[in-house]
């Protein structure tokens, strides 16, 4: 019964859970709810047999979004706040980049898990996007998507109790949108965007095309002013979240999850281990660039963008540095990790 089921069926059963999944996790503050609603119900689906899988353009389309989403971080007056203290900066965001990938490394040892596999997965930076494109890398979406929830999860939950405790900041609210521009002018910037993206990455053959050609164009666009504010329309964004969930999701076996629950506890262990090591960065970061230690401990918490900002603004803290090096370092990480793990699946068994 299960095989004869058409294939409208499945899709409109995936949506309707996909959406009432979304609507049930936003409330709960659960971090890019549309992408783990989707995942969990991909996942369901596919162990009962009804498995749906997207079409390659929509994957694509989805990744475009999540690219350009990415890429509106990099605003002018964000990244001028690091003007002068550039060096301790980027130096202690490639500190950050090489602890994650270690713990990653130490994970890929674990028996199902490769360890290139094991390195996207706890590569702190741009979790979404790191879900979108590690299969095209050759790491299972599936680990990855479950691992870097995890750890986003992890350091959202213990940002604001850590900061309160160690550095007598107090939680915030959630930062409002940032974008001031007409939908039209949304939708023509995401278009320009993902399109020129597209098809530039496509031309110079850049790994993960689809998410790095529309981030670095959208980063230029805003870079030299042009955005003129404007952002992703909301609903696109996640229903692009909700692809991404249902591209990894749909991919699931029994034994394929046993082996990402049996992998949770050492990935949650190894998650701690690099919170505390990214601490320890921040507190040196503090130190060279003359910053607080809270601003330092914010600016490398290893997660939660939106999370780090609430309490930043809260505290009273130097916004702009903090928001500065987490962008900053999420732009490294997903410019940097494609070329080195297709270097780490040449290297690595």
């Amino acid at each position: 019964m299960r095989s004869r089921t058409p294939a409208w069926a499945r899709w409109a059963l995936l949506i309707v859970l996909t959406v009432g999944s979304t609507a049930a996790l936003t409330p709960l503050g659960v971090p890019s709810p549309a992408l783990f609603a989707g995942l969990v119900v991909a996942t369901v689906l596919a162990l009962a047999g009804l498995p749906v899988a997207a079409p390659g353009p929509v994957n694509g389309a989805a990744q475009a979004v999540i690219g350009v989403v990415i890429g509106v971080l990099a605003q002018p007056g964000t990244l001028a706040g690091l003007a002068g203290q550039w060096v301790p900066v980027l130096l202690v965001s490639v500190a950050t980049l090489a602890v994650s990938m270690a713990a990653g490394l130490l994970l890929g040892l674990r028996r199902g898990i490769s360890p290139l596999t094991g390195m996207l997965a706890l590569t702190a930076g741009g979790a979404s996007g790191l879900v979108a494109v590690s299969r095209e890398l050759g790491g299972d979406d599936r680990t990855v998507a479950v691992v870097q929830y995890l750890r986003v999860g992890m350091v959202t939950a213990t940002m604001p109790v850590v900061a309160t405790l160690g550095f007598g900041a107090a939680a915030g609210a959630g930062p409002g949108a940032p974008g001031s521009a007409p939908l039209v002018v949304d939708i023509g910037y995401l278009a320009v965007c993902a399109v020129a993206g597209t098809v530039l990455a496509r031309a110079a053959r850049v790994p993960a095309g689809a998410l790095l050609g529309p981030m670095v164009v959208a980063i230029a666009i805003n870079m030299t002013g042009w955005s003129f504010g404007a952002i992703p329309p909301a609903p696109l964004v996640e229903i692009a979240y909700a692809v991404i969930g249902w591209q990894a999701g749909a991919r699931f076996t029994r034994e394929s999850l046993r082996t990402v629950l049996g992998a949770l506890l050492p990935a949650a262990t190894l998650v701690v281990g690099v919170i505390v090591a990214c601490a320890g960065l921040g507190l040196l970061l503090s130190t060279l660039t003359g910053t607080t230690p809270l601003d330092g401990y914010l600016a490398t918490t290893p997660g939660g963008v939106y999370a780090v900002l609430a309490t930043a603004v809260s505290a009273g803290t130097d916004v702009t540095f903090v928001m500065a090096v987490q962008v900053l370092r999420v732009i490294v990480m997903l410019l940097v990790t494609p070329a080195i793990a297709r270097l780490a699946g040449r290297a690595l068994p």
